[in-house]
């Protein structure tokens, strides 16, 4: 995926050392005033809260914009928010000014990155599916009628797994597996609220800003990868050529196109998509980059008028919410929301918060949905949401 080259935050240290990425990774120590984020361009390890942004009835951007002002005045240089922002974005933001950010380039660029993580300790985890997957699959059945009757385009559909353990989790050697397990992709762990921790590794841009250039980079269309290498070419084929993925994917492009446009002096919006890869699944991507009109527009703003994307709600926006509340049996939280970072000059990158887990000491709850059109079928969406599962259940050692 194509992004702008990498600028330089805080007090980082010079972007081009060997190690420099793999080592912040490494210094992540899962504490309650810790963050880590790493992308295409950098890698970030903030320590400490100079400030939280409160959580009022104002518009996420403007208390964001005020903490940021606030920090600036009392003496913070180039002061940025690092955390998440709720599906649900108006009820919740786990943001916050830390004390100290040290950046480095991305761990992509890190030949150490190739370095092998900590194995995964033999843990006996309980497991625990909400809802069970037949209960999920009768859920999708009823979305396609509804879909087949006209009331909306497409929902996203979620699921979960609980799972606990006997023993404290080793949150920085799970952080350590999922980035090196896929460099090139959006690894995070920052605090969620009560003690716990959201981690993961997403592989979806929702937003980046850097002066007045624009990126977004949708992912809509996906099919499990497979360790046979001839099937595996054949899947990616097959999923450039799916009907129901394509379609699927340009719901998702249409609305981020429409959403950007009255930003943006201009946009470019490729004709088709093309095929990112993670270590699980291939998925449709498009790469949609834009000048925007009014320099004063921040990423955050950005992020929320785009938010959520059909990739994971679906279209109409408030209908498939509505549906979403009526077929899912939890509470979203922090997933399928955003996490990132931003500035006070109004730069900042914003990631779709998938193929993660909310973490406390010895629990994890892991999260992955679908996207159902009236072309769906619930075994299938039941498979897909199995196949995403596996980035993060991977990393925690949980077996197959």
């Amino acid at each position: 995926m194509p992004h702008a080259p990498a600028a330089p935050l805080a007090d980082g240290p010079d972007h081009a050392v060997i190690g420099a990425a793999s080592g912040l990774l490494g210094q992540y120590r899962a504490a309650s005033d810790e963050a880590f984020f790493a992308s295409p361009t950098r890698t970030l390890l903030a320590s400490g809260v100079r400030a939280r942004v409160p959580q009022d009835g104002r518009p996420l951007p403007v208390r964001v914009a005020g903490t940021l002002a606030e920090a600036a005045r009392a003496g913070v240089e180039r002061p940025l928010v690092v955390g998440a922002v709720a599906f649900d974005r108006e009820s919740r933001a786990e943001l916050a000014v830390p004390e100290r950010v040290r950046t480095a380039g991305a761990m992509r660029d890190d030949p150490l990155i190739a370095l092998p993580a900590p194995p995964a300790e033999r843990v006996e985890w309980r497991i625990r599916p909400v809802p069970e997957p037949e209960a999920y699959g009768a859920g999708v059945a009823v979305a396609v009628e509804r879909l087949r009757g006209g009331e909306l385009g497409k929902v996203v559909l979620a699921r979960t797994l609980e799972l606990s353990a006997a023993e404290p989790l080793d949150l920085p050697a799970i952080l350590q597996r999922l980035g090196r397990r896929d460099p090139g992709g959006y690894t995070f762990a920052v605090p969620a609220g009560g003690g716990r921790t959201l981690i993961g590794a997403s592989p979806e841009l929702l937003l980046s800003r850097r002066g007045t250039a624009v990126l977004a980079n949708p992912l809509a269309g996906s099919v499990p990868r497979s360790e046979d290498l001839g099937e595996d070419v054949r899947r990616a084929a097959a999923l450039l050529e799916s009907p129901k993925d394509l379609h699927e994917h340009a719901v998702v492009v249409d609305a981020i196109r429409e959403a950007l446009a009255p930003y943006c002096r201009t946009l470019e919006v490729p004709e088709r998509p093309t095929l990112v890869r993670t270590a699980a699944m291939w998925h449709l991507a498009t790469t949609i980059s834009g000048e925007l009109a009014d320099p004063a527009v921040s990423a955050l703003e950005l992020a929320c008028a785009l938010h959520p994307t059909p990739a994971v709600c679906g279209t109409p926006t408030e209908v498939a919410r509505r549906v979403i509340g009526e077929v899912e049996p939890f509470d979203r939280g922090l997933y399928t929301g955003m996490v990132g970072w931003g500035d006070e000059a109004g730069d900042g990158e914003w990631v779709v918060t998938i193929r993660c887990a909310e973490a406390d000491e010895r629990t994890l709850r892991v999260y992955a949905g679908a996207g159902v059109v009236d072309r769906s079928r619930p075994e299938a969406e039941l498979a897909e949401t199995s196949a995403k599962f596996r980035t993060f259940l991977d990393a925690a050692g949980v077996s197959r």
